[in-house]
Formats: structure tokens, C-alpha cells, sequence
């Protein structure tokens, strides 16, 4: 294994610099409380894996026949480690699509106020999104998305796609990008709208009521009913939201294949 592994050392160099960035931005693995000698060495042995099926045939003019390679070397790692965090960010945008739409109705339920550190996201979420979030990394484990992943989309990755290739392909990838921050606001949108409009008319219903009858002080009765309302609505909805979310992570490593396609297609 060693022996294989020196006789390629620079290759494989730029192998485990895509392997390390994408455990870095990977939702779980991203975890503080994850040890780093684990994610050093978890990205050690998928390198490795990886190394046979990566093509080295792009870069046998910066990395010689000996092994000998230029200072343009530490720029091919650095857009190696580039498109590692390009599939990890855009993981992290499928999981922020699911913790957004939690924000969105933890407003109208009056939980907005309600918000601790997510261990999962990293930052400061309300509660119904570490929910949300936590329910889509359920469900990314169950239906085995890191597996897939791991062997179809990083093989993929590797087959079709390397640190030259980006350098002419940065329009397509910003226009990635862009389309995957969009597609975050509509799923969001998605996932939130029935109980966001619900809870609307709910306050717009208790409004009126209050109007009409000021002496019966609906408005302060108001919040338990909408927070048991959504909960009901919640846990009506679940079993759609999360053929939403199935659907969801398909379309989101649909485009991630067909980018790694576009952008391979581009010479350099």
C-alpha cells in the first residue's frame, strides 16, 4: 500500500486534497465534534481507494515521469482542494433549504425568539430548523447518500472533472452556484408555504375575532393555538416532507453529475 502510494506521491497529493476540503464542507463530518485525525484519516484511505481510478493524464506536463514537479504543483492542489469544497458547499445548500424553511414558519409560530447553536449547520438556528434539519440528515443516512456520494459522485468527480478544467469553466460553475442558492429559497418556500399559510390565516381569523369581541382577548390566546396548530400540521405533513426531501437530494445530485459533466467538457 505505501509502496504504491510513494511511487505516485504527487498525484496522489492532489487526490487527497479533493478527498480532505470535501469531508471539511461535508454536512456531519463538518462537525467540531468529529476529530480531525479521523477526517485526516478517513480522507487518507478514500484517497486511496480513488487513486486508481483518478486520471493522472492531465497533469504529465507539470508532474514529470520522476515525480518531479514545478510550483504550479501548490496551484493544482489548491483547485484540487477547490472542487472538493464546490460538492461540499452545494450538500450544505440541500441541508440549508430544509433549515431555511423551518426559519421560515418559526417566525409565525412565534419560535423565532427560540434558537441554540446547531451542531449540524454550525450556526445559530431556531428550533424548528435543527428539526427540519435534523429530519433530512435522517433521511440522507437511511436512504444511503453518503455512500453514494462517496463512491458514485467522487469517482464521478475524478473521471470527469480536474483543476485544470475549472480554470475555463468558472462561468459555468458560477452559474452553478447560483442556481443552487435559488433552488434553496424555492424548496424553502415549498416546504414552509402550507404552514405558513395556515398560520396567516389563523392570525388574520383571530384578528377579526378580537375586533369584534375585544372583551374575549383572543390575541393572547392566540400563540398556543398556533404553536398546536403547526405541530399538527407538522406531523400531517411529515410523511410528504419527506418524500420532498427524497426528491430534493435526487434533483440536487442530478445537477451535481450533470456539472461535473459540463464542466469536463471544457478543454483547458
Amino acid at each position: 500500500m505505501l509502496d504504491f502510494i510513494l511511487d505516485r506521491a504527487p498525484f496522489f497529493l492532489l487526490v487527497y486534497a479533493r478527498c480532505f476540503t470535501l469531508l471539511l464542507t461535508l454536512p456531519l463530518f463538518s462537525m467540531r465534534s468529529v476529530p480531525r485525525r479521523a477526517k485526516l484519516a478517513l480522507s487518507f484511505y478514500m484517497a486511496f481507494l480513488m487513486l486508481p481510478v483518478a486520471d493522472s493524464s492531465a497533469y504529465a506536463a507539470i508532474i514529470g515521469s520522476d515525480q518531479s514537479f514545478s510550483l504550479l504543483f501548490l496551484l493544482l492542489i489548491l483547485g484540487e482542494g477547490l472542487i472538493g469544497i464546490i460538492m461540499g458547499f452545494y450538500i450544505q445548500i440541500i441541508f440549508a433549504a430544509f433549515s431555511t424553511a423551518g426559519q421560515f414558519f418559526a417566525f409565525q409560530m412565534g419560535f423565532s425568539a427560540a434558537s441554540a447553536y446547531d451542531a449540524l449547520s454550525q450556526v445559530e438556528n431556531p428550533l424548528m430548523g435543527q428539526f427540519l434539519n435534523f429530519v433530512a440528515m435522517l433521511i440522507f443516512m437511511q436512504n444511503k447518500w453518503f455512500q453514494k456520494l462517496f463512491i458514485g459522485g467522487l469517482m464521478k468527480s475524478y473521471e470527469a472533472l480536474n483543476a485544470l478544467s475549472i480554470v475555463n469553466g468558472t462561468e459555468t460553475i458560477a452559474r452553478f452556484m447560483l442556481k443552487g442558492l435559488s433552488n434553496l429559497f424555492a424548496d424553502a418556500l415549498i416546504i414552509a408555504l402550507p404552514v405558513m399559510g395556515t398560520l396567516l390565516l389563523v392570525s388574520v381569523a383571530t384578528g377579526l375575532l378580537s375586533k369584534a369581541a375585544p372583551q374575549m382577548n383572543l390575541l393572547s390566546e392566540g400563540f398556543p393555538i398556533m404553536i398546536l396548530l403547526a405541530f399538527f400540521l407538522i406531523l400531517s405533513m411529515l410523511p410528504s416532507m419527506t418524500d420532498f426531501f427524497i426528491r430534493a437530494f435526487d434533483d440536487g445530485f442530478a445537477s451535481l453529475m450533470g456539472f461535473f459533466s459540463s464542466v469536463g467538457k471544457v478543454t483547458p
